[in-house]
């Protein structure tokens, strides 16, 4: 009888902290392996210029886990790059990371998720994707502020590769970012971004800015879908910019749906549209004007049509009297004076605003310019100015015909989270020369748990030390089997 060892049979959890073997994470990063987790102690602080090189798989990630201690993240802090992730398949939460002097943390990989974190104060950039070898990212539940510096550092800026990683997706989910110091809050050369259900403002340059490679490297297309966010520009300039910064064009194709967007009494317009794109669609966005007074949507004086004409499309979107370079081709266009916001800083519907019920489920794209994959509904809400509790979000909660803008009116009662994030803390890992503690329940999964797939074909969950539970499963089957076997009658 042959036995076959798992494809990840080695795969171990490692702690890091203050007084354990391994101090930091420059100690444990040789050492990580497909399907590894790391548990690193909260309420301490540790060094940056940490590179991440080794890469996890597909369906073993590496997992790296900041465990609160007296409800604190673990902190990374300095060095000229705080967090470098050069290899592929990582998971990473619940950390602070701080000062880095060139760029707070580096993406240099693919299939990466960064949950569960603050970026904050950063004299450059805050997040940067390199422009080669670079995949896909996801953010959840992410908090930027205080990073960007000029108009070339900026709070987040991304980019994938389009010849090393065709396809990559870079995708933002329920992140809040503000306060910034420089650039654009989100800057993108992604082939495909997907922005949804964040809060976003307090850019010193656009909010966000959506654009081809840089050098303007050959490619196909660039697309964007941005969906049930909170956009608020109240400093002068323009809220979005789409198709290219002067160095790089998408020609893509960009979807906006269900934002609220909020400008202040100097911001010039919403939407710039600049160098070569496709087409753009808006549907179900409320636009206000703090302080009163119409809006500028369209700037469209630098704009390159991919096809040598305007392709726009749009529908059902809120406009306050006195609004300004509206599409022409957009329909049903509601116009008021007063949106029925709870408040300035709570941009939710009351239940006499004119958002409530006044969208509409049919989001038609310019004719044969259909957008790739999009998400056709709003499924859940921006945090309210402020990084939520991961994974407390409910979802939109629509009754009736789906209301306008980033949220849904769900009655007076509806509840909201206070305070910061926080997570309980877990129990430790046992460390060298002490007893191991007493029985205890598995400590909380991460928050985004990875599915793990043994070689058999089987999945299961978790963390693995010694032989996987999915080895242990197989070999107990087949024992079993040799056994039944043995038992039958001879001939």
């Amino acid at each position: 009888m042959i036995i076959l060892a798992p494809r990840f049979a080695r795969a171990a959890t490692f702690a890091v902290g203050p007084g354990r073997q391994l101090r930091d994470l420059q100690a444990v990063a040789p050492k990580l392996q497909p399907g590894d987790v790391v548990l690193v102690d909260g309420d301490a602080t540790y060094p940056g210029d940490v590179l991440l090189r080794n890469d996890g798989a597909a369906d073993a990630k590496i997992v790296i886990r900041g465990r609160r201690v007296a409800g604190k993240r673990p902190v990374l802090a300095g060095g000229k790059t705080t967090l470098e992730v050069r290899g592929s398949h990582y998971q990473i939460e619940g950390f602070e990371i701080t000062g880095g002097a060139a760029r707070c943390v580096f993406h240099h990989g693919d299939d990466v998720t960064l949950a569960d974190t603050v970026i904050h104060d950063c004299p450059r950039h805050g997040l940067l994707g390199a422009d080669d070898d670079t995949g896909s990212l996801t953010l959840r539940y992410v908090e930027v502020y205080h990073a960007g510096a000029g108009d070339s550092a900026h709070p987040i800026y991304m980019a994938t590769d389009h010849r090393a990683f065709p396809g990559a997706v870079f995708r933002m989910e329920h992140c809040y970012l503000h306060d910034q110091n420089g650039g654009n809050n989100i800057k993108s050369r992604a082939e495909r971004n997907e922005i949804h259900y964040n809060w976003i403002e307090g850019a010193k340059y656009h909010e966000i800015e959506l654009i081809g490679p840089d050098g303007g490297e050959p490619h196909r297309r660039d697309d964007s879908d941005v969906v049930g966010n909170v956009i608020r520009k109240l400093r002068p300039g323009y809220v979005v910019r789409v198709g290219g910064d002067g160095s790089g064009e998408s020609n893509g194709r960009y979807r906006f749906t269900n934002n609220t967007i909020v400008i202040g009494p100097e911001t010039r317009a919403v939407f710039r549209l600049f160098n070569g794109l496709e087409s753009i669609e808006m549907h179900n966005n409320a636009f206000f004007r703090e302080g009163g007074g119409g809006v500028r949507i369209l700037v469209e004086d630098d704009v390159r049509w991919a096809d040598g004409h305007p392709l726009m499309a749009g529908t059902h979107n809120w406009l306050p009297r006195g609004s300004t370079s509206i599409p022409g081709e957009w329909d049903h266009t509601l116009f008021g004076v007063d949106p029925g916001f709870v408040s300035s800083s709570d941009l939710r519907p009351t239940a006499t605003s004119p958002l409530v019920d006044a969208g509409s489920e049919v989001l038609p794209s310019p004719p044969s310019c259909a957008f790739p994959a999009p998400l056709v509904e709003a499924q859940s809400s921006p945090p309210i100015g402020r990084l939520e509790l991961p994974l407390t979000v409910a979802p939109r909660g629509r009754v009736g015909a789906i209301d306008i803008g980033a949220f849904e009116y769900t009655g007076p009662a509806a509840a909201t989270s206070s305070g910061g994030p926080t997570r309980p803390d877990e129990p430790e890992p046992p460390r060298p020369g002490h007893p191991p503690p007493p029985p205890s329940p598995l400590p909380s999964p991460p928050l985004f748990p990875r599915l793990v797939r043994g070689a058999c074909g089987c999945d299961f969950d978790g963390e693995r030390s010694g032989l996987p539970a999915a080895a242990a499963s197989a070999l107990a089957g087949l024992v079993a089997l040799a056994r039944r076997r043995g038992r039958r009658p001879r001939r």
